[in-house]
């Protein structure tokens, strides 16, 4: 078992040289536009899904559906080394996936979005399936829920795959508010509680695991808190999208979400992260990406290395995994920041070091 694991492990190992340096990655930042930076990446790993997607699709949709097809089969590629003891643990974080293309179609139903117009933001491949657990929901299942003609619809549908109950539960609420928040909070509410039981006890690495889902909560949730004030949202509504089980209790979001200003609350989460230095660049330029970069640079500089640390264990296959999601959203910043024209110095501060 222990020369498997380190085959497979091996194999991760030399998989990951070809990650993108951080000098590819200033020479994406460097592009003059998102073509040019879909054509450099035909010289990286990415180039079969690119020259793939360009049959259908035209910059930046093209990156987004081969970057994302990319992630599938990078993540089916760690599923297949991860040890057997942590074959559950790892299946029930990649169902993130699964969700993100959940709230996207939620999204895309309730502003009355195409399935031409949303299909290309999934986490999909042409051959494989979509649900990254595997056990889940397939592209063609995905596209038939774009299909649906109201969110409603979507959610009746998708009670034979394991999300719909606990949607359901939240109809009532969203036919009062149109909030479709509330479902949002209950998938990533039960996709975390799960991920949480799963880590419960596996062989040596599941402290350090359940540090990093916890801090993974803490950041949505305080993510969520800024954008809420930033909305001027009620604390009642606000307190509907907060997940449990992250390192800032509850009860402490909700008490800072009665300070006077954003500094204030900033100062109250000082105990678990220091945001100051975000805060300051908010200030300047008042954009809540600030916030978003701040806490993936402090997750990434955390956790990152330790996944690596040991050369026989799943955090190194959840380490090659997190490599490969922040490459993905250096890949997606890049581009958009280049559709939307922003300079090169803006783009290098929102790349993460991987």
């Amino acid at each position: 078992m222990v020369s498997t694991q380190f085959a497979g492990l091996g194999r991760l190992r030399a998989l990951s040289l070809s990650f993108l340096s951080k000098e590819k990655l200033d020479e994406l930042a460097r592009a003059k536009d998102t073509a040019e930076i879909a054509q450099q990446l035909e010289s990286t790993w990415y180039g079969p899904e690119v020259e793939a997607a360009a049959s259908v699709y035209k910059p930046p949709e093209l990156i987004e559906v081969a970057v994302n097809r990319h992630l599938v089969g990078v993540n089916r590629t760690a599923m297949q080394t991860v040890p057997l003891f942590g074959k559950a643990a790892l299946s029930a974080y990649l169902s993130k996936w699964d969700i993100e293309n959940i709230e996207l179609i939620l999204a895309a139903k309730s502003l009355g979005r195409t399935l031409e117009e949303t299909e290309a933001f999934l986490i999909s491949s042409r051959n494989l399936p979509v649900g990254l657990s595997f056990t889940v929901i397939p592209l063609s299942e995905l596209q038939t829920l774009l299909q649906q003609p109201d969110v409603e619809a979507v959610i009746n549908y998708l009670v034979k795959y394991g999300y719909g109950a606990v949607l359901l539960q939240q109809v009532g609420e969203f036919r009062k508010s149109g909030d479709l928040g509330v479902f949002t909070a209950a998938l990533q509410n039960q996709y975390y509680s799960k991920l949480l039981w799963e880590l419960r006890f596996l062989q040596g690495d599941e402290g350090v695991l359940r540090e990093y889902v916890k801090s993974d909560i803490s950041k949505r949730n305080l993510l969520n808190f800024l954008k809420s004030r930033e909305s001027k949202l009620d604390k009642e509504t606000f307190s509907k999208h907060l997940i449990d089980g992250g390192l800032v209790p509850i009860a402490s979001l909700q008490e800072a979400y009665s300070s006077s200003d954003v500094g204030d609350a900033v100062k109250r989460f000082e105990l678990w992260f220091d945001l100051n230095p975000a805060l300051e660049a908010y200030k300047q330029s008042g954009d809540l990406t600030q916030f978003e970069v701040a806490f993936d640079k402090m997750v990434v500089a955390k956790f990152l290395p330790r996944f690596r640390s040991l050369p026989v264990s799943l955090t190194a296959v959840f380490g090659f995994v997190l490599q490969a999601e922040i490459e993905r959203q250096n890949v997606r910043r890049i581009t958009y920041a280049k559709q939307y024209q922003m300079t090169e110095e803006y783009i290098k501060t929102v790349i993460l070091a991987g």
